[in-house]
């Protein structure tokens, strides 16, 4: 497994796979290690896939400060890779909660990123609000689901503020295209490797400066693609546009049918459509 140093001193591996240009990933969850991420999709048969594993996570080392968890403080483990994988500019990609720390690598280093992948991202970073109709109104096109009812009800309570750990729960097959016996294994498997205490610091108070952060990314003028699941609740289609259009040279692309990890759902249009974009 492949190593590097942060600049406090903590060892980060990350997975290097496939061949072609590299593309530099950052996970989600938060503070999930990169194993989900897998292939992303059979992206590797493209592109060479660097998954960094977050300090915390995978098989990275602990940090000895538990705050430098916090999402900004992790910008340097992305700087760091970057200049030990010697590359001089890197196109990079963010998942979900991954994307508040790609969107805070382009505000600290824009000359260092030559094209920008959010998929279904966060949008802490960023202070994009989604309101609960469109969480609401992106749910009820599965409501032909048998698994429907429980889960609307448990996802009206989320958004209502309401939400218990139980709701959480529930509500997790509108995170997937589909809901069968093999996602609810891959969705425990990868909830399993998240690090809590990790996340719980990771949005921690002072990580995100969304004035600032926008101010940049309105300035970012290199190529950005924003992909979105038709199914999605956590980042729906209107939230991924509407951080596609902080930037002056994005695009948004909904994948149907698609939930929160599209290429676990639709591994060829997600390949076809992320690899297209780097390759244009």
């Amino acid at each position: 497994m492949p190593t590097f140093s942060a600049p406090d001193g903590t060892e980060l591996a990350y997975h290097d796979s496939g061949s072609g240009a590299p593309l530099l990933c950052l996970p989600g969850g938060p503070m999930r290690d990169s194993a989900y991420l897998d292939d992303l999709g059979g992206l590797a048969a493209h592109r060479r896939l660097i998954r960094l594993d977050p300090r915390g996570t995978g098989a990275s080392a602990v940090p000895d400060d538990p705050a430098s968890y916090r999402c900004d403080r992790q910008v340097e483990d992305v700087e760091a890779l970057r200049a030990h994988l010697g590359l001089d500019a890197v196109d990079l990609l963010g998942h979900s909660a991954g994307a508040n720390l790609a969107a805070l690598y382009v505000t600290r280093y824009p000359e260092r990123v030559a094209r920008l992948v959010l998929v279904t991202p966060g949008t802490a970073a960023v202070a994009l609000d989604t309101p609960p109709e469109e969480r609401l109104a992106t749910a009820r096109l599965r409501s032909g689901e048998p698994w429907f009812g429980p889960a609307y009800a448990a996802l009206e309570e989320v958004t209502a503020g309401r939400g218990t750990a139980e709701a959480f729960g529930a509500v997790a097959p509108f995170f997937h295209g589909t809901w069968d016996g093999a996602a609810r294994e891959w969705h425990a498997e990868s909830a399993r490797r998240r690090n809590d205490e990790a996340a719980a610091a990771y949005e921690g108070e002072g990580a995100f400066d969304p004035p600032a952060t926008r101010a940049v990314l309105a300035e970012f003028d290199r190529p950005v693609l924003v992909v979105a699941g038709e199914g999605d609740v956590n980042t729906p289609p209107p939230t991924a546009a509407a951080y596609a259009a902080l930037f002056p040279k994005a695009e948004p692309t909904v994948l149907p049918g698609a939930g929160h990890f599209p290429w676990h759902d639709d591994a060829e249009g997600f390949t076809r459509r992320v690899n297209g974009f780097l390759t244009a």
